[in-house]
């Protein structure tokens, strides 16, 4: 069973600086593995370790975008270690800040070139930016079917079986292979790499791609422009407490709200 796992590496958001003007700057941020991916990353382990287990050939291949920053000997261990068989990693700088549908041409394509795969999984959304869209247009992309809120995948034969988390239930679909799934950060826990696993992990195959080794120099022009992205105006808490019933603490509230010309 061969699986690709797309993970994001993105700046760390505890290391932004707001301005004195309000805007944002990642300069001196550390860079990081997202959030949302690591659990997309355990999932495709324990799918490769229940096939192995059952006599199955698997591999897992994590597969990363990015401008030349991601291309961190820290980043590309502390991924490997987590349990992939080897790193492919699409590195130039015309990524930087690139919007989702950029961001699932690259993929796509870099999937196409890595040749027979039966499953991709994805986070549910991206560390960053959060648009939970890269899984739906890479399945659109890859002419597959394409599911997202998976919060459980068993295998079945040459089908998966998942669970989908909706608003008021689950669902529960077989999935035919090939396919792209976006799972839940609830589907797993990830695990934590220990001393022989980091070891190992400098020792796995790590391979760079360009844009124009998959041909896309000329397709990746961003759907989505960003003008600005500020943070918003901080100020003092009035600290004004309210005391009583609720019923008398809800009145005092409206008379204040009214008092201050909010409502």
């Amino acid at each position: 069973m061969n699986i690709v796992v797309c993970v994001k590496l993105t700046p760390d958001p505890s290391d932004i600086e707001v301005k004195s003007d309000g805007s944002i700057s990642l300069e001196r941020a550390e860079w990081s593995i997202g959030n949302f991916d690591l659990q997309a990353v355990e999932a495709a382990v324990r799918l490769a370790e229940a096939a192995a287990a059952a006599g199955e050939e698997s591999k897992v291949i994590a597969l990363s975008a990015g401008p030349e920053a991601i291309d961190q000997s820290k980043l590309k261990k502390d991924l490997l270690s987590r349990g992939p068989d080897e790193l492919v990693m699409v590195v130039d700088d015309a990524l930087r800040g690139a919007d989702t549908a950029a961001t699932a041409a690259v993929l796509a394509q870099a999937v196409r070139k890595l040749g027979p795969v039966d499953l991709v999984l994805c986070g549910e959304g991206s560390a960053d930016l959060y648009f939970q869209q890269v899984g739906l247009q890479l399945g659109e992309r890859l002419c597959l079917p394409t599911l997202n809120a998976i919060s459980k995948i068993e295998r079945d034969g040459e089908v998966l079986v998942v669970e989908r988390d909706l608003e008021d239930e689950v669902e529960v679909l077989e999935v035919p292979l090939p396919a792209v799934l976006s799972v839940t950060t609830g589907i797993n826990p990830p695990r934590l790499p220990t001393m022989k696993e980091i070891l190992k992990a400098g020792k796995k195959p790590v391979r760079r791609l360009s844009l124009a080794e998959l041909e896309l120099s000329g397709e990746i022009a961003p759907q989505v422009q960003v003008i600005s992205t500020r943070a918003p105006e901080q100020r003092d808490r009035k600290q004004i407490m309210l005391s009583g019933s609720p019923e008398e603490a809800a009145q005092k509230l409206v008379e204040q709200l009214s008092r201050e010309g909010i409502i």
